[in-house]
Formats: structure tokens, C-alpha cells, sequence
């Protein structure tokens, strides 16, 4: 399923070039490619100046203006001092640029670490920088970014896959647990507002240098609940989980209130997100990325174990959701 072309067939080396040396930079032919499958990402170095980190964006999946509000909104953060890597602007306060049939962002070089949330003070820290997002995410809508929603995560992504790529054994099997699903995702994910979230914060998306924790990755983000950016740094068992969630909350209240009403929607999120995602592969499998560094995808078991999983994702979704225990 490799076709000949794929959206960065014409990406080679002397075109990352000439698109950083059209900002007005001299590049010095250091080019390292960073992990990036959605996106080309590379580090790039400069003559006279520190790396740059170069996004070249997968042509058609977002607009000019979508693009265009991720770019503000990380940068409003940026302004707030909050801790997030933004894109970088010229003169003329532009931030995203063009060079030949592709679009890109430059961003300052950030190293660190993947955090380790079991440790309180990360916990703590990390919940500070959401609660003091999230104040600032609330203040305005997006006008371009799109909302994290059952039609586009859950029937759109059962659309594909049923359609292109689930095995013939398999299904009657995923099509009639789809429309269970669906039809109990539209029932209980009803969030009563939702705000500018980062999208997809799970701990990849969080460095950790000298001791700082800092946000990377907005590339996902759209208006979608709040809990939306807390549940994917929950881990363990209940108990830690909810041991967890206690240290995040300590922190996020100092800046914003806690959405706690929110927790009853952490499944409905979870099941979404693993439509989502399996889609996502099989949208993406037709650039030579994807067959490479996800093998196993797209073969029977793997088909078989999503199944399982969503089978596993509707019967959580009738348990009792986490909770927080009253606290002064």
C-alpha cells in the first residue's frame, strides 16, 4: 500500500535549504530530521546563530487560518510567560511561511526530557501551567480550529475504516460495535462549554530542562473540554490516578477552577481518541512514514485488538467516573 507519491515527495534537503534561507537566514547545511510523521520536522543550523527548528506542515490538512490560530494562541501563552515553545516571527509579525507547494514555521531549538508524572512537584508545576492556560483559553472562542467532537472522531474515523481497511472477517464484528459506540458517545459526551485547549497533552508533549517543565506541540489544538488536557497525564490504577489528579489539581486551582463536573467525560474522550487515532494511521498510510515506523498496523491483529479495545471503551464507558474526594 505504497504508492508512488506521498505529500512530501518533494521535501529533499535542498528544499529545506532554500525555504529557511528565504527568511533571510544563511543556512550551513546542517540538517537533522527530528521524530515528526504528521508534519516533517528538522533542526537545522544557521550560520552565525543557534539551530532553528524547521515545520514543514502536511499540505491540505490545516488552512491558512487554522494554522494561523495555533500560531497566536502560542504565542499569546508565549506573551503570559507561560511556558510553551512558539513559532518564531519576522518583521512583519508573520509566522508562517511559504516555499514552493509547502508551508512552514520556524521555532527555537528546546531540548529536555520527557517529564516523570509520578513525581508531586511535576504534578504541581504542570497543573499550574494548565490552570493558567486554560484561564487564558477560556477568555476567547476559536474562530478557525475545529472542535473535538463525535462526528470527526468517532463516525468519521468509523467511515474510513470500515470502508478501506477493516478485514471482510471483521466487519460486521467493528461496524455493529460502532454504532453502539456512537450512539453512547452522543448520549453522555455533551460537554457544557468548551475552550482552547492544547489538544493533545500527553507526557511526549511535555520537556522538562534544568528542572522546568515546558509545553511543545500545539499543532492539535482546538476547543474541546478542559479535562480534555488533564486525562492522558493520568496513569495506574484508580487510586494513583485520583492521587494524581489531586497533586494537578492543587496547582490548577491557584490559577483557574478546576472543571471537576468535567471527570464524567474522561472516557468518552478515551474512546474517542483510539477511533481517532486508528484512523489517523489509516488516513496517513499512504506516506512511505507510516508503513515504516508503524508496522503493525493494518494487519489482523492489530484489527482484532482495536476491537477488543473499543469493546473494552463501551463498558467503561457505564462505570463510575473518576472523582475527587472533597477538599478544603
Amino acid at each position: 500500500m505504497e504508492p508512488d507519491s506521498h505529500p512530501f515527495d518533494g521535501l529533499g534537503p535542498d528544499t529545506i535549504v532554500a525555504a529557511l534561507e528565504s527568511t533571510g537566514r544563511v543556512c550551513d547545511l546542517r540538517i537533522f530530521a527530528l521524530n515528526s510523521y504528521e508534519n516533517r520536522v528538522y533542526q537545522v543550523g544557521v550560520e552565525g546563530s543557534t539551530p532553528l527548528v524547521v515545520k514543514f506542515y502536511r499540505p491540505q490538512r490545516w488552512s491558512d487560518a487554522q494554522i494561523g490560530e495555533e500560531h497566536a494562541f502560542t504565542r499569546e501563552l508565549l506573551a503570559a510567560e507561560l511556558p510553551v515553545v512558539a513559532p518564531l516571527a519576522d518583521g512583519d509579525g508573520n509566522t508562517l511561511f511559504r516555499y514552493g507547494d509547502f508551508r512552514f514555521a520556524l521555532f527555537p531549538r528546546v531540548g529536555g526530557h520527557v517529564p516523570e508524572l509520578d513525581q508531586s512537584d511535576q504534578l504541581v508545576s504542570l497543573g499550574r501551567i494548565l490552570g493558567r492556560l486554560h484561564a487564558i483559553g477560556a477568555s476567547r472562542p476559536f474562530v478557525h480550529r475545529p472542535a473535538l467532537d463525535v462526528e470527526s472522531y468517532a463516525q468519521a474515523s468509523r467511515q474510513l475504516i470500515e470502508h478501506a481497511f477493516m478485514p471482510p472477517d471483521l466487519a460486521d464484528a467493528y461496524g455493529s460495535l460502532c454504532d453502539r459506540l456512537i450512539e453512547r458517545l452522543r448520549a453522555c459526551y455533551q460537554p457544557a462549554s468548551t475552550i482552547r485547549t492544547h489538544g493533545d497533552l500527553h507526557p511526549g508533549n511535555i520537556l522538562v530542562r534544568d528542572g522546568a517543565l515546558c509545553l511543545v506541540d500545539l499543532d492539535d489544538c482546538r476547543s474541546a473540554p478542559a479535562i480534555q488536557d488533564v486525562w492522558m497525564l493520568l496513569s495506574g490504577e484508580r487510586t494513583a490516578q485520583t492521587a494524581q489528579l489531586l497533586e494537578i489539581v492543587a496547582g490548577y486551582e491557584e490559577f483557574h477552577d478546576f472543571p471537576a463536573g468535567e471527570l464524567a467525560l474522561i472516557e468518552a474522550l478515551r474512546t474517542l481518541r483510539l477511533m481517532h487515532y486508528a484512523a489517523w494511521l489509516a488516513a496517513r498510510w499512504h506516506d512511505p512514514a507510516f508503513p515504516r515506523h508503524f508496522p503493525w498496523f493494518n494487519t489482523p491483529r492489530y484489527w482484532s485488538g482495536h476491537i477488543l479495545e473499543l469493546r473494552e471503551q463501551l463498558a467503561a464507558l457505564d462505570e463510575q467516573p473518576l472523582a475527587l474526594p472533597r477538599w478544603n
